[in-house]
């Protein structure tokens, strides 16, 4: 069967309106995850789907300088930018990881004017985790 040709006026092959959909969130969940290499800005609704995120390596650190402080203070407020315009008044942070990008980030945050209702460490930290090797025998 024949495809049907389309005309250049219709309907079908035009998009109508944005493509993605704007959701107003007044309260969110601002993730973030802080590595000795790289700094990674998440930020979530109350039921966990991404609204917005931003990386060091996003915002374009390249190698070391990903794991800088100022990195971490760019990807923090690029994320932020985002969720302010869609109306965002309060959050959470979570921060887990042991890099230098943690305080830079939170300080951006808290720069930015969202409300912050807590601040939590969400680190993993192992109760006396794996098993060691065996020591080397020589």
């Amino acid at each position: 069967m024949a495809k049907p040709i389309l005309r250049l006026g219709s309907r079908k092959n035009t998009r109508s309106g944005s493509r993605k959909n704007v959701r107003r969130t007044p309260k969110g969940v601002i993730h973030v995850q802080a590595s000795f290499n790289n700094t990674i800005v998440t930020v979530t609704d109350v039921r966990g789907r991404v609204i917005s995120w931003s990386s060091a390596g996003t915002c374009g650190f390249r190698g070391t300088r990903r794991g800088t402080p100022f990195a971490a203070q760019t990807a923090a407020g690029n994320a932020i930018r985002a969720v302010v315009d869609q109306g965002m008044q309060r959050a959470e942070v979570r921060i887990k990881g042991p890099g230098l990008g943690r305080d830079a980030a939170l300080r951006a945050i808290r720069r930015s004017g969202i409300l912050l209702s807590f601040v939590r460490d969400v680190t993993p930290m192992p109760h006396n985790g794996c098993r060691p090797p065996k020591k080397r025998r020589v």
